[in-house]
């Protein structure tokens, strides 16, 4: 099966290449993987004691940063790597102030590439967030005495492993982690129905990133002078469906204030042309026009999100309504925003937990969830916005300290 395994990577790799000719996120992803290399040999020497972190893309590398952050706490001289496998991911953090020595795109999977980026430094921690296993990599790194961790770990029905195919690679994984740190007990519970017993639950780590987020100044500049005394909601990383609510929103109440952060800026133009009297914050930024008559304003920086949600009277969380996922909704939630998305969002258990809480409600179709954003914008059910407020505050505040979990039984 191993060898199917190598078949299937080189497919992947010859895929990725030719796709790349066509999609500019791919050939990002297929052409910063050539600079991988380069990367950790200039900044690390052979000897150099490393934590690396990987994560598949943005959601997973907020998800392992407190646990990063507090390793790096109790090993500062270690130096820090962290990789991802996804463009939108890395994009977006290398921007940024972070904590890593060096950010980089993992190597594809293929023996021979992954022997010798292992080889550069001396791992002596790495963990991968969530699901993103690489079979050639977790075997180079055990073979290395590397403690290996998966963090925030989420198993699901549908995965190979549950499958007559999938067998092998448990295999392997029994071999190779050193501990599956489970966000629920049904995932701790399909690990350990094939085998996986080095595993616990201690919850998404998730909880302990965005109660952080409270702890920090959550200005944005210009956004309480748009708002003034009206409500507001707050549609983060948006996309099509997202758009279309909107769109009712502001056509049956012109009195609640929209911020719109799309999930690709290279959506601005398009929203613009839908909402033409919208405003986008680089523009009032610049100008410092007046957004007295505005009713919509688009975000077309990055990194303002998270600080907007506490702003919010609610917020629509985007990718619900399709397939490619639902975003953070914990993000809005613990600022005590009632949350509303799409039903398609069977990996993302916090939702179903959210809703149970009635801090959040989901629904099938951008018109119902339209409705349901008027229903809590009009003043005549303040009560019951209020009490989804303060249900999506408790929710969060009530989830326990995953990250110091997971540090006890790392450094025991």
């Amino acid at each position: 099966m191993a060898f199917l395994y190598n078949i299937f990577i080189s497919l992947l790799i010859f895929g990725m290449k030719v796709f790349a000719l066509i999609n500019g996120k791919t050939k990002k992803g297929v052409e910063g993987r050539k600079q991988s290399l380069d990367k950790v040999k200039s900044a690390f020497a052979k000897t150099d004691k490393v934590i690396w972190m990987h994560a598949a893309s943005l959601g997973e590398y907020e998800q392992g940063l407190p646990v990063l952050e507090k390793l790096k706490e109790n090993f500062p001289q270690h130096k820090v790597l962290v990789t991802f496998f996804s463009p939108s991911g890395y994009e977006n953090v290398v921007k940024k102030k972070h904590i890593a020595d060096v950010i980089c795109y993992l190597p594809f999977d293929k023996k021979n590439t992954v022997k010798e980026f292992v080889s550069q430094f001396n791992t002596e921690l790495f963990f991968t967030v969530k699901y993103d296993y690489w079979y050639n990599l977790l075997a180079e790194l055990k073979n290395k005495g590397t403690k290996i961790y998966v963090i925030s770990a989420l198993f699901y029905e549908r995965q190979s492993f549950f499958t007559s195919y999938g067998k092998w690679f448990v295999k392997q994984l029994q071999k190779d982690v050193d501990w599956f740190f489970h966000q629920t007990q049904f995932s701790l519970a399909l690990a350990k129905s094939v085998g996986l017993m080095k595993s616990s639950v201690t919850g998404d780590t998730r909880f302990d990133r965005v109660k952080q987020l409270r702890e920090r100044n959550n200005h944005v500049d210009f956004i309480a002078d748009f708002i003034g005394e009206n409500k507001a909601v707050v549609f983060g990383s948006s996309w099509q469906a997202e758009e279309k609510i909107a769109e009712i929103v502001s056509r049956k109440n012109n009195t609640v204030k929209l911020i719109m952060a799309p999930h690709d800026l290279k959506r601005v133009e398009h929203l613009k042309s839908i909402f033409p009297d919208a405003l986008s914050y680089s523009q009032i930024q610049d100008a410092q026009i007046s957004t007295n008559n505005v009713q919509l304003l688009i975000i077309d920086s990055i990194g303002l999100l998270s600080k907007l949600y506490s702003y919010a009277d609610a917020a629509v969380v985007g990718g619900g309504f399709h397939d490619a996922g639902l975003h953070n909704i914990l993000e809005a939630a613990t600022f005590g925003v009632p949350v509303v998305f799409g039903n398609h969002y069977k990996k993302n258990p916090e939702a179903d937990d959210l809703i149970a809480a009635n801090g959040g409600k989901s629904f099938p179709d951008e018109y119902t969830a339209a409705e349901f954003v008027l229903f809590l914008m009009n003043e005549d059910n303040q009560e019951e916005l209020t009490e989804m407020s303060q249900n999506a505050g408790k929710f969060v505040d009530g989830k326990p300290d995953s990250t110091q979990m997971i540090l006890q039984k790392i450094l025991s």
